[in-house]
């Protein structure tokens, strides 16, 4: 028999695929004429930069996606709605990722890493809300330790993001650092990240 949720996952995987697709179309071929071309390949290190750090961010998102949704077995049209806000915050991703590999290491990028970090921030609301929803209505397995460890997870979510978004101000390059440690953070099973918060505390 079919899993309820069978036809929200495959849509959500389509959506993520095409999201982490579009991101390289943000790195550009030097045009002829432009230059020598290992210059100009070198002058567009914000692009790459951008790029891994977006490919493995959505990559990590999907992989929680995947986790949630492992446990979640029933839904409802609150679930659909939620996992479309969830799943507009990954369309985003592309257009700050590009606004990012613009203007960093220019002056404008201050403004482009609080969009960029602004975007996470939102997407990490909306993690929050869809789990929290389906804990509420009882949506997902019975495995209530395993539902209580990715709550866990998820609780600090909002507040480091922002904490990131707030570091903008201090420092860009610190500020990116933090977002990679949050990822590999949230690339970990809900049972590493559970001890990683439990020595923390």
């Amino acid at each position: 028999m079919e899993k309820e949720t069978a036809r929200i996952e495959a849509f959500s995987d389509g959506v993520f695929a095409i999201a982490i697709t579009l991101l390289i179309l943000e790195v550009k071929v030097p045009p002829p004429g432009s230059g020598d071309l290992t210059a100009q390949l070198l002058k567009q290190w914000p692009s790459y930069v951008s790029f891994v750090i977006s490919f493995a961010f959505i990559g990590i998102m999907w992989i929680n996606h995947h986790r949630l949704f492992s446990h979640i077995k029933r839904s409802d049209n609150t679930l659909m709605l939620l996992n479309l806000l969830l799943l507009l915050g990954v369309c985003v991703v592309p257009y700050p990722t590009a606004v990012l590999a613009q203007h960093l290491g220019s002056g404008g990028q201050k403004p482009a890493a609080l969009l960029y970090q602004g975007t996470y921030f939102v997407i990490a609301i909306f993690f929050n809300l869809l789990w929290g929803h389906v804990n509420k209505k009882e949506l997902g397995d019975k495995n209530n330790e395993t539902a209580g460890k990715i709550s866990a997870q998820y609780a600090v979510g909002p507040l480091s993001y922002l904490a990131c978004l707030l570091l903008v101000w201090i420092s860009v390059p610190a500020s990116l650092a933090l977002n990679v440690v949050l990822a590999i953070f949230y690339a970990l099973p809900p049972q590493r990240a559970s001890a990683v918060i439990g020595r923390r505390d």
